[in-house]
């Protein structure tokens, strides 16, 4: 009678880490295909499946008892850096919508329209400009510190954003949005990191 080459539970422990890391990969890559597809046309069901997407992905990496293999930790960090770069701009923007109740102005320079009562009158000026560059570069920042295990660089890079900004945090509105937007940002961008910090041990 022809045996196993191994005895079955032997088999499931080495099985199920790759399924399960397969899994991690799958979920990651589905949740990166509906971020770029809602920054083709933005939809909040998008957002939505991206964010539950990442949060399968975080429980799952939590599972297996061993570390990924070398390759598989090379696929999930280039899949959740793309996703925490990415990511966090169509999250931030859906988080301010539902905290704030309102849609943002379209602005010449990638800012917002905020407005104030001067002796001629009401007047708009943009501030914040260039949120969605400097966005990138935050959540490209923050992945890599989380990444690469020096979190402490987190300090740093709100530091450097807050005072960057400083001057343009007078109005309310203004400093609203630059900490719910910066906080979203940040914060996708470190559970996205942390899925890869958790896969390489």
């Amino acid at each position: 009678m022809t045996s196993w080459p191994l005895p079955l539970p032997l088999l499931l422990n080495q099985a199920v880490p790759v399924v399960l890391w397969t899994l991690v990969v799958l979920l990651l890559a589905a949740s990166l295909g509906c971020i770029v597809a809602t920054l083709r046309t933005p939809r909040r069901p998008l957002v939505y499946s991206a964010a539950a997407l990442l949060a399968a992905a975080v429980v799952v990496v939590l599972i297996p008892s061993q570390h990924a293999p070398f390759a598989v930790r090379i696929v999930i960090g280039i899949l959740a850096l793309a996703l925490a770069v990415l990511g966090g701009w169509p999250a931030s923007q859906l988080v301010l919508v539902l905290a704030t109740r309102s849609t943002t102005e379209p602005s010449a320079h990638d800012g917002i329209l905020v407005r104030a009562l001067t002796p001629e009158g009401v007047t708009t000026r943009e501030v914040l400009r260039g949120g969605t560059t400097i966005g990138l570069l935050e959540r490209l920042a923050a992945a890599g510190t989380i990444m690469a295990g020096f979190p402490e660089g987190l300090a740093v890079l709100i530091a450097i954003k807050g005072v960057g900004r400083f001057t343009e945090l007078e109005q309310a509105e203004a400093r609203e949005r630059f900490l719910i937007g910066t906080l979203t940002s940040i914060i996708w961008a470190c559970i996205c990191a942390g899925v890869f910090r958790i896969a390489a041990g």
